[in-house]
């Protein structure tokens, strides 16, 4: 399971019974301005040819929610094999400035056909969702 134990970083967390989540392992730390505070999950990996592919939030200055990237590796999810330098959706204009201003949060993910769907809330006031093409967030990747 991938979880944010400290407010701060991922870990990956293991079990030996269902219930107890006692053993975690560091796996990302924030390293770019937009990821500064805090990262995230938002949701569970997906399985692709190049890794689980992780969508996670991070938050920088002024408390700014944005989502992004990583993916694991597929034989180890504790190694990461890349990640985006700049967010993949980012609050924009409308989302500024309204209940909760400058957060974009997603729970979950999916692909459909190459294409990358990404439902996610805007400031706790609405619901949209993001596509990209698969291969130009892989692409991407640093």
């Amino acid at each position: 399971m991938l979880g944010h134990q400290d407010a701060e970083n991922i870990y990956a967390m293991f079990f030996d019974h269902q219930h107890f989540w006692q053993t975690m392992q560091l796996v990302l730390e924030p390293s770019f301005p937009w990821e500064f505070i805090q990262l995230g999950n938002c949701g569970s990996p997906i399985e692709t040819e190049a890794g689980w592919l992780v969508i996670g939030h991070g938050v920088g200055p002024m408390r700014k929610y944005c989502i992004g990237a990583f993916p694991l590796d597929l034989e180890d999810p504790t190694k990461v094999i890349g990640r985006l330098g700049e967010p993949l959706i980012k609050p924009n204009k409308d989302e500024r400035e309204v209940y909760v201003p400058n957060v974009v949060y997603s729970c979950g993910s999916l692909l459909h056909g190459r294409q990358l769907i990404i439902p996610y809330g805007m400031s706790d006031y609405a619901t949209t969702f993001a596509t990209v093409p698969l291969d130009e967030v892989l692409g991407a990747m640093e």
